[in-house]
């Protein structure tokens, strides 16, 4: 698709600055953008990359005032150039429409208006799919799940029995949802199954990635709340309560009974024991392992989990450990002379 800047200012809100007739054909990132493209820099820090790109406009922060080429200035970068995104370049994604042939859906599930179906997926009993929902290929929705309006499942999801998804919530390849939770009990050394009975519930406007799996709770409830997005390769253990609009980042493992406030952050690989909570608003670090609760609005890292600036602070004590053993070492030999020196001081004094 083409269109001008002068366009594409009006529909992102922008300030442009420079020819408002420049006709752009696509979209790029920065380092890989040609003449025709347009691309985004929401970091001023990155402001060099301005001076070498071949994009013919950049989307920029209010904070960039002039530039070698037009840009168009806003509030939020990354949000416009999402928008520009979806207006240039629309997505090639051809979805299921309607019930295929090899779907089987049994008799009292109930499908809403425009519900599409994809080639061997199996819908359990008492299943009500709100409308314009698409599942697609090889998937199970198990007996009396709810899954609501516009929501989109890709191929080869499992959603086990009785678990409630919100509407237009996302969730892709592989994601296993409402799985046993772990849990067992040790009689005379043999390992006893304990009975995971609750249920998972998924807010409005959740993105769940690939390869997710969300155990159900043991009696009452797992639950992600609204709007909040899930990278690929988490583990969700049963009852666990995660609050709206949270980020957690790929391979990130969440141990039972955790609850999570809003608008948290977990990193990627982090890892959060369980019966603990942190705080809304709470950054976990990449590879951080929280042992016990964080107070809200905390950034924490490290292993155990500590304060961020302590924990650097720790890091950097340890990065110079080779250093300060070979200091000791050094110190170490001194003192031996020290004492050598002081010993035959004292012999020739006794002798004199």
């Amino acid at each position: 698709m083409k269109i001008t800047l002068k366009k594409i200012a009006e529909i992102i809100n922008g300030e442009l600055v420079g020819n408002p007739e420049i006709v752009i054909t696509g979209i790029s990132g920065i380092k890989e953008a040609k003449e025709g493209d347009i691309t985004f820099l929401a970091n001023p820090k990155y402001f060099s990359l301005m001076k070498t790109t071949k994009a013919s406009a950049v989307i920029t922060s209010k904070e960039i005032e002039y530039a070698n080429k037009p840009i168009i200035r806003t509030d939020n970068p990354s949000l416009a150039f999402t928008k520009v995104v979806s207006l240039v370049a629309p997505p090639d994604t051809h979805h299921p429409k309607g019930i295929h042939p090899t779907a089987i859906i049994a008799q009292s599930a109930k499908l809403g208006e425009n519900v599409a179906v994809g080639a061997y997926t199996i819908i359990e009993e008492d299943v009500e799919i709100g409308d314009d929902s698409i599942i697609y290929g090889n998937c199970y929705i198990g007996y009396k799940t709810k899954i609501g309006k516009k929501c989109l499942i890709y191929p080869c999801v499992s959603i086990r029995e009785r678990i409630e998804i919100g509407n237009r919530v996302i969730i892709h390849s592989g994601a296993v949802i409402g799985s046993d939770g772990f849990g067992f009990a040790t009689v005379k050394g043999v390992r006893e199954k304990i009975p995971q009975i609750g249920i998972v519930v998924i807010g409005d406007d959740v993105e769940i990635g690939a390869n997710v799996t969300i155990d159900r709770a043991r009696f009452d409830k797992t639950v992600i709340g609204k709007g909040t997005k899930i990278d690929n390769l988490v583990q969700i253990a049963h009852n666990v309560v995660i609050g709206e609009n949270c980020i957690i980042v790929a391979q990130a493992g969440i141990s039972g009974s955790t609850t999570i406030g809003e608008g948290t952050i977990l990193a990627g690989q982090a890892g959060v024991v369980g019966h603990i909570h942190i705080g809304e608003g709470a950054v976990v670090a990449a590879q951080a392992g929280v042992t016990k609760s964080v107070p809200p609005h905390t950034k924490v890292s490290g292993y155990p989990a500590k304060p961020h600036n302590i924990a650097r602070r720790v890091n950097a004590c340890i990065q110079r450990l080779p250093q300060l053993y070979k200091k000791i070492k050094e110190l170490e030999e001194e003192i031996e002379r020290l004492k050598r020196y002081v010993k035959d001081g004292k012999a020739k004094d006794n002798s004199g």
